[in-house]
């Protein structure tokens, strides 16, 4: 069973198309549909796409610290045409049970792993944006055999902005430069993680040096961030390009922070261009 057809509003915006779709789960959408398996002790939700057929690489889209996979819903259809797409909310996000405590970098990097054997995935294109980056960029360095390509989407945290207070400034710039429409989702999937998780989450994030991992990752992989985003600006998007040894960077033009959200279609294209090659090997 499938949900009304829905219109996503043009490339560039997040309207109140998106915004229905993203507000979905659990009930099926667009093609998108929700399961609930136990990863770790934890009843973890997924929002997936059907398997389109062929030889399509599975993507994995792994969301920031406030967030869940609400926000990354436009991004998932946009690639849902050509390859299986999967979502999955972290411990204590979105739909996923809430643990007692916050997990910090290494504790969701073993988490995913762990999700990742329990949908016998791998290896995978694996997008992480802003702190899901950081988490991406710690699955990609550890277990090389779990990731075919990476795309690392905003990726958190600039050194010259490593604080919680550094951090806090840049994402209120941003929130003048994003779709309005997002807030709603904000807001839920702030109420759903609990505002302490949020600001313990933001903790474990800028005391993670993602320059240690980045420089261990082995894999293609593409650095991209909106041109206009004030969280992850030209100078530490080409920075973090420069310490992975196979690694190339794209900057989308009008978009802020939530790149993979607001100009899916373009996100979509860059990641399909990195794994053409990837799929020729």
């Amino acid at each position: 069973m499938t949900g009304p057809a829905v219109r996503p509003s043009p490339p560039g915006r997040f309207g109140p198309a998106e915004l229905r779709l993203a507000l979905a789960a659990p009930r099926p959408a667009a093609g998108l549909t929700s399961e609930f398996r136990l990863v770790d002790g934890l009843r973890t939700h997924t929002r997936r796409s059907a398997d389109p057929g062929g030889d399509g690489t599975p993507i994995v889209l792994v969301h920031g610290l406030a967030v869940s996979h609400r926000y990354l819903t436009p991004l998932a259809l946009a690639l849902s045409a050509t390859h299986p797409v999967y979502v999955p909310d972290l411990p204590g996000f979105g739909l996923t049970e809430r643990p007692g405590t916050a997990y910090d970098v290494p504790g969701h990097t073993a988490f995913l792993a762990e999700w990742l054997a329990a949908y016998r995935l791998g290896p995978v294109c694996l997008l992480g944006h802003s702190f899901g980056a950081e988490v991406a960029a710690a699955l990609a360095a550890r277990r090389p055999d779990l990731v075919r390509a990476l795309v690392l989407a905003g990726p958190t945290s600039d050194p010259a902005a490593r604080s919680r207070r550094g951090q806090v400034g840049r994402w209120l710039v941003d929130t003048l430069r994003e779709a309005k429409w997002q807030a709603p989702v904000l807001l839920r999937d702030v109420l759903d993680a609990r505002p302490w998780r949020v600001l313990a989450t933001l903790s474990h994030s800028v005391r993670n040096t993602i320059e240690a991992d980045l420089v261990r990752v082995t894999v293609p992989t593409l650095v991209l961030t909106g041109a206009r985003d004030p969280v992850v600006p030209a100078g530490w998007r080409a920075e973090a390009a420069r310490l992975v040894p196979d690694a190339r960077t794209a900057a989308v033009p009008g978009a802020a922070h939530n790149v993979a959200t607001t100009a899916p279609g373009p996100v979509a294209e860059a990641i399909r261009d990195l794994l053409a090659p990837v799929l020729r090997r």
